[in-house]
C-alpha cells in the first residue's frame, strides 16, 4: 500500500498548454482527457477544455491539472509554490533550466547561505517553483 500527495493545478483555459510544457521539462507520459470526451460539456465551445490531465514524469514526479468551465468559479490565487529537491544536480538543474524558459526568475539558481544550490521562479503559466539541490554547488 502507498499514499502520495500530488500537486493538482487549476487553470481557466491553460491546462493543456501547461501540461505540454511540463511534459517537455519533466519527460514521462502525459494523458489528457477533455470535458467533451467525457460527455461532460454543455457548451460546445468548452468541449476541448481539460477535465483531467496527468503527467507521470521522470523520477516518480506526478503533476495533474485541469481547466475550469466558465460556469465554475476559479479559486483565488494561492501562495503555494511547488518545490523540487534532491541530491541529483544534473536532473534538478535540467528541470530548472526547462522551467526557466519564459519564466520570471525570483532567485537565480545559486549557492544559498545554507550551502545548497537554490532558486525560485514563476514559470510562463504563473506557477511558482523552488528548486533545492542538496549540498551541491553551481
Amino acid at each position: 500500500m502507498s499514499v502520495r500527495l500530488n500537486p493538482y493545478l487549476g487553470f481557466r483555459d491553460g491546462a493543456r498548454a501547461a501540461l505540454e510544457f511540463y511534459h517537455s521539462v519533466f519527460g514521462g507520459t502525459l494523458t489528457v482527457g477533455t470535458f467533451g470526451e467525457a460527455g461532460m460539456s454543455q457548451d460546445p465551445a468548452e468541449a476541448d477544455k481539460v477535465m483531467h490531465g496527468q503527467l507521470d514524469g521522470e523520477h516518480d514526479l506526478v503533476l495533474m491539472a485541469s481547466d475550469a468551465p466558465s460556469g465554475m468559479p476559479m479559486p483565488p490565487a494561492s501562495s503555494i509554490s511547488l518545490s523540487l529537491s534532491g541530491d541529483d544536480p544534473e536532473v534538478l538543474t535540467r528541470w530548472w533550466n526547462g522551467l526557466a524558459e519564459g519564466a520570471t526568475i525570483i532567485e537565480p539558481l545559486t549557492v544559498a547561505p545554507w550551502g545548497d544550490t537554490f532558486g525560485m521562479l514563476t514559470d510562463r503559466h504563473g506557477v511558482s517553483w523552488m528548486v533545492n539541490i542538496s549540498g551541491a554547488s553551481s
